[in-house]
């Protein structure tokens, strides 16, 4: 039928993947200092951008720079009350504490002091100014607390460790936790990549439970399931480390690796790049273009007739003809090789923060259809990620769609000749 199109990726700015350790410990020390960034905050579920009617309030990541001046805490002390209302560490709003409340007449107050070696974000649904970051559902028709946040403090010296905890303080610094209260409706969840950095031979760990107090715990669905306490220090974030509040999972990519990750322009490179081989529909014979996502999140296409879609069962590009529409059905024959099943408009991966490598598109997630590289496709098809109260489903993370198929992914198949 065809000649199968050939389609490079775009080479990292450095081969090696070794870090330059004496150039970051020099960037750090530079007069710009102020202005470091330490990593992002990324939501999954969004392609690089929240739709319009989000983007008033809420954005789809969060870029966590060195304050001005410190604004991290630390612990200090703990005792128990019989009136936490008219405790002084509740009615001094200078002072950080979590209330927590044993009865009506008991309550333990734990004290936490100033920390001039870190600075503290907080991450949360609500639009309350205590948030520096409010994140935004993905998970539809789903149960999700729009009071659960959780909190971040930063080394502000090298190599500026980033620690979560679970629970964010009310614009009064207090957590208040009542009699009802149990311990998993106040913690987030946390997975750690497996291996080398997230850029490398990383695979997906096991998803834990993150405590008030930073403490790690087994994960299990179940609420009756006695978890088991982990090494204390898994609540330090590696870069690929994914924080999920109750249906919104953030993915954490460190400043350093970052440097070594693609960027929009890179994808947009390769992008141009797939177009310029001129990549045909083998039926209708038309030149098929694909687009650049807009800022608005919605693909441009010159001409309908230009769109690629591809056959999710074999992997076959083409323009989407009706005719191949089979009757009394939404599956579709590839007119190709004859197989039947369904089909998806293909668009590519826009967030670069999502992708492991600097390959080329020529796979994508099923059954959305988002392009990213083989490495990309293949690491998140076997995340297990937290979805809502339904367990753990692998999704795509342009768009958080439950991946399906024995795979999850197709390999796309290009042509640019015809016969």
């Amino acid at each position: 039928m065809g000649s199968e199109l050939s389609i490079e990726g775009l080479k990292p700015a450095s081969s090696s993947g070794s870090i330059d350790r004496r150039g970051l410990e020099e960037e750090f020390d530079s007069a710009d200092r102020q202005s470091m960034k330490y990593g992002e905050l990324i939501i999954i579920g969004y392609n690089g951008s929240l739709p319009t009617h989000h983007r008033t309030c809420q954005q789809s990541k969060y870029i966590l720079r060195k304050h001005d001046h410190p604004n991290g805490v630390k612990y200090s002390k703990h005792y128990v009350v019989t009136s936490p209302s008219k405790s002084k560490a509740f009615l001094d709003k200078r002072k950080y504490s979590i209330i927590f409340t044993k009865s009506k007449n008991q309550a333990t107050i734990v004290e936490y002091q100033t920390d001039e070696q870190t600075d503290m974000f907080q991450v949360g649904r609500s639009t309350k100014t205590s948030n520096d970051f409010v994140v935004h559902n993905v998970i539809r028709g789903d149960f999700t607390p729009s009071q659960l946040s959780c909190r971040i403090l930063v080394d502000r010296t090298y190599p500026h460790l980033a620690r979560v905890y679970a629970a964010g303080f009310d614009s009064s610094k207090n957590i208040f936790l009542g009699e009802e209260a149990t311990k998993w409706e106040n913690s987030i969840l946390i997975c750690h990549p497996r291996g080398s950095y997230f850029g490398g031979e990383a695979k997906p760990g096991q998803w834990c439970e993150v405590s008030l107090g930073g403490r790690i715990l087994s994960f299990h669905p179940s609420v009756l399931i006695k978890r088991k306490k982990i090494h204390s220090d898994m609540n330090v974030l590696q870069d690929g480390s994914l924080i999920d509040i109750c249906g919104a999972t953030l993915l954490w990519r460190s400043a350093e690796s970052l440097k070594k990750s693609p960027t929009k322009e890179d994808l947009e490179k390769l992008v141009d790049n797939l177009n310029e081989k001129k990549p045909i529909c083998p039926v209708e014979f038309t030149t098929l273009v694909f687009p650049k996502e807009t800022s608005t999140g919605v693909n441009c296409y010159p001409n309908r007739k230009q769109q690629p879609y591809v056959y999710l069962n074999c992997g076959h590009v083409q323009g989407l003809n009706m005719w191949s529409l089979q009757t009394g059905s939404l599956s579709y024959m590839c007119l190709l090789c004859r197989s039947v099943g369904p089909v998806v408009k293909l668009r590519m991966g826009m967030e670069p923060a999502f992708y492991v490598d600097y390959g080329p598109p020529t796979f994508a997630f099923n059954p959305c259809g988002h392009m990213a590289s083989e490495k990309t496709v293949k690491y998140w098809v076997n995340v297990p990620t937290p979805y809502g109260t339904n367990g753990l489903d692998a999704i795509c993370p342009f768009c958080a769609t439950p991946i399906v198929g024995s795979r999850g992914y197709v390999k796309l198949i290009f042509r640019n000749t015809v016969d």
